[in-house]
């Protein structure tokens, strides 16, 4: 029988010591979940141990190849590009060590259900969520196509939960702001705002996420303010990991189908999981749409996923 590829897990990185022993004691869980195979992490800053000595200990162990997980909401410059170059630099200094990279987390529906939660555990009980404007603030980044993604795991947060809206903003490198994110909603008629950090340990930035929130809402008494907590070392997040990990050794890697209505049941929309697709008009396209001719934009997802 094969030998399965080993588990790397690759963090960013905090200054604060608990979020980086959240992250060891994450990959440790990961270990003991999955015996068969072994499993290390490392940081690409910051903290230790760095992404090489993670790798260096691998190949200690006997791995020749492994499947990297980058254990990160959203595709920026670390994903894109810190993650492969040091990937890269370290299959040099171990020749005969292959790697496959695995995707960033989210917008996931796991992740999304863990996020419900933390927004339950914020508000008053009594509250209707039809009151409730949620503001997700994620890390933020020079890069558009990663604070993109922020919104659309607030989108999809939004879809068929019931809450007034969900606003969007970053704690650094992107606008809005936390306080500007918190005035937007506002200017939106929001009375009662649950701040949800789009965070998966705790660490220098969602503190500063929860601080600044504080800060806004003494100065804003007319307005109700919640902090919710991280997303944290969950069951779901866990499990994602692990099938982020066998995306990668088996070469799974998709298209956007973890939030895809015809694959998964999101809230209100759970009458579309495994619909058959046809081929359908868009009004708006150019083309002359009466005489038959259009131009294919079908939704291959029953052959596709």
């Amino acid at each position: 029988m094969t030998t399965p590829p080993a588990l790397l897990i690759a963090g960013h990185g905090t200054r604060d010591e608990a979020g980086a022993e959240a992250f060891r004691d994450f990959v440790r869980e990961l270990g003991r979940r999955h015996p068969e195979l072994p499993v290390a992490g490392g940081f690409i800053e910051l903290s230790p141990p760095p992404l090489g000595e993670a790798v260096a200990e691998l190949v200690e162990r006997g791995v020749r190849r492994f499947a990297a997980v980058p254990l990160m909401l959203v595709s920026a410059g670390h994903a894109k590009g810190d993650i492969p170059a040091a990937l890269s630099r370290e299959r040099e200094r171990h020749p005969g060590v292959s790697y496959t990279y695995g995707r960033p987390l989210g917008p996931h529906p796991a992740l999304l259900r863990v996020l419900e939660r933390r927004l339950a555990e914020a508000v008053d009980p009594s509250w209707d969520p039809s009151e409730v404007t949620v503001l997700l603030v994620g890390r933020g980044s020079t890069d558009p196509d990663a604070n993109a993604e922020v919104f659309k795991a607030a989108r999809l947060l939004w879809e068929g939960r019931g809450y007034a809206a969900v606003e969007t903003a970053f704690v650094s490198l992107a606008q809005p702001d936390v306080p500007g994110g918190l005035d937007r909603c506002v200017r939106l008629g929001a009375r009662r705002v649950v701040v949800l950090p789009y965070f998966l340990f705790t660490g220098i930035l969602p503190d500063r996420v929860r601080h600044q929130s504080e800060e806004w809402a003494a100065a804003h008494p007319q307005t109700e303010v919640r902090s919710a907590d991280v997303i944290g070392p969950e069951p779901e997040l866990l499990d994602l990991v692990w099938e982020r990990y066998e995306e990668a050794v088996e070469g799974d890697l998709r298209m956007n189908c973890d939030s895809c209505v015809y694959r998964i049941a999101l809230p209100g929309f759970e009458d579309k999981v495994g619909l058959p697709q046809q081929p359908h008009f868009h009004p708006d396209d150019d083309g002359d749409h009466h005489h038959g001719h259009h131009h294919g934009h079908g939704h291959a997802h029953s052959s596709a996923h």
